[in-house]
């Protein structure tokens, strides 16, 4: 959904790309001028890279620890919904048998 200027790279180029990075002993930047890409382009890609890796001790999650956290949040959404639900019908069927 990004802009219709937004290059997409393939995963091939981005795994090419960080590989590079690692080898060539050069900065982000540097690989990422040489490739003709942004910076911050390859320096997430970087990033997300070491974090799958387990090298990264800063906090970001793996791909699987994201994808854990995004079904995590819609479970956790659809139980709050269901306890809302519940709680009006409690609170109904008490209204009723008051009568």
């Amino acid at each position: 959904m990004g802009s219709k200027y937004t290059k997409r790279y393939t995963e091939e180029f981005k795994r090419d790309a960080i590989a590079l990075v690692d080898s060539s002993g050069k900065t982000v930047t540097a690989v990422a001028r040489e490739l003709g890409i942004s910076s911050e382009s390859l320096r997430g890609w970087y990033c997300k890279a070491k974090a799958d890796r387990g090298e990264d001790q800063g906090g970001e999650l793996t791909s699987a620890g994201r994808e854990e956290l995004r079904r995590l949040r819609r479970e956790n959404r659809e139980q709050q919904q269901t306890i809302g639900i519940l709680e009006k019908a409690t609170a109904f069927f008490v209204k009723e048998n008051d009568r």
